[in-house]
């Protein structure tokens, strides 16, 4: 558990910094979050040392997945100015007093609820978490897989989404998506049925009801699963912010399906970012004609990471237990000719598709020998599959089973 001035540090870093800001990341991993205020308190940035990688002043490389172009010293400093520009407004005690009045708390790394999948994102991990709801966020997440898409899904969609949600709960595994329109809502709503455990990552604060049609639906996950953001109460969505939120999805998560996406899709990006944390990325495919799966096809031919899945089955396979969650062999049906003996098999293939043909020409043509033939020609008669004719014997007309 960690300190009380260091949970304050944090609540405050998390209304003055926007999400997954690597500069900051970068400045927390040196100096801890609490020395990280001081340092943005200060007149002046920290001294520079481009040679340690660690340094936050250094230049901004790719330390963690997807990291961004360099900021420069101008960079840098514009940013500091933004950090020190909102802390007048922004009062940590007022945000702990406004979570808790909501029936939430605020996780950081070093509880024993913090997802310790989430450090996976090196310099861009969650400063801390905004949480609502009853459920261990550990806990539920340990087993967990993210279920993306577009918003405007299509019926095909939205009933692979809810139906391999609610199977997947049923298995015991927590539902990680976005609590958007279409495919997101679909998974939540398919948890749901199934009394499961679903997790909704916001991007914006858990209070904020965005969509605001989907009010209803969010009572129903703070009531029996979990609300997270990374920002504060109060706060508004922006679309920096919902890409960003895409990390955190990701990284939650064993992997990612993507269920239906267009070429250009949100979904997408959170399947980029479970590529690069070395995540599995699952896809559906749908219709060559539909606009709402041309993503999908595209990351099942252009990515070689990106695999195809059908159902609950094979998305386990991959991000289960190797021996407890394979996917069953994938078989066609079963035909009556299967079931027979590999010599009865012979005989049977050995019968002219047309007219007839004696047992002796049967026999030969098998690689049989006579009484071998008239066995089989028996098996075969009492089954249905031939029956006497003029010249000896013929294919039934209608066998059981071809």
């Amino acid at each position: 558990m960690i300190s009380a001035e260091e949970r304050l540090a944090r609540a405050l870093l998390t209304r003055i910094a926007e999400p997954g800001d690597e500069l900051l990341g970068r400045l927390i991993a040196k100096e801890g979050a609490i020395g990280a205020l001081d340092v943005i308190r200060s007149d002046s940035l920290p001294a520079t040392d481009p040679s340690d990688p660690g340094d936050p002043t250094g230049p901004i490389g790719p330390a963690g997945p997807a990291g961004p172009a360099g900021l420069g010293k101008d960079g840098v400093a514009r940013r500091f100015a933004a950090w020190r520009a909102r802390l007048p407004d922004a009062e940590p005690q007022r945000l702990l007093a406004a979570c808790d009045a909501l029936q939430g708390r605020l996780v950081c790394p070093g509880d024993a609820e913090w997802p310790t999948q989430l450090d996976d994102l090196g310099d861009r991990r969650p400063y801390a978490l905004w949480v609502r709801g009853d459920q261990d966020l550990r806990f539920g997440c340990l087993r967990s897989v993210a279920i993306v898409g577009a918003r405007a899904a299509t019926s095909y969609g939205i009933n692979v989404a809810a139906e391999m949600a609610a199977e997947l709960a049923d298995r015991g595994w927590t539902v990680v998506s976005g609590g958007a329109y279409g495919i997101d809502a679909a998974a939540h709503r398919g948890v749901l049925a199934a009394d499961g455990l679903t997790v909704a990552v916001f991007a914006c604060g858990f209070d904020v009801t965005y969509p605001s049609s989907h009010a209803g639906l969010f009572t129903e996950i703070a009531r029996h699963g979990l609300l997270v953001s990374e920002l504060p109460p109060g706060a508004p969505p922006t679309r920096g912010r919902f890409l960003v939120r895409n990390r955190t999805i990701a990284a939650l998560t064993r992997g990612t399906v993507v269920v239906e996406a267009a070429r250009r899709s949100g979904a997408i990006s959170t399947a980029r970012h479970a590529r690069d944390l070395r995540r599995a990325v699952m896809v559906v495919p749908g219709p060559v004609t539909s606009a709402a799966s041309a993503g999908c096809h595209v990351l099942l031919r252009e990515w070689g990471e990106a695999v195809c899945v059908t159902d609950t089955a094979e998305v386990l396979d991959l991000v289960g237990l190797i021996g407890d969650d394979l996917a069953p062999e994938r078989r066609g049906p079963v035909l009556d000719r299967d079931r027979l003996d590999p010599v009865t098999r012979d005989v049977l293939e050995a019968i002219p598709a047309r007219g007839g043909a004696g047992t002796a020409r049967i026999a030969v043509s098998a690689g049989v020998d006579l009484d071998t033939a008239l066995a089989g020609l028996g098996a075969l008669s009492a089954a249905g599959f031939v029956e006497r004719c003029a010249k000896g014997w013929k294919l039934r007309r209608r066998p059981p089973d071809r």
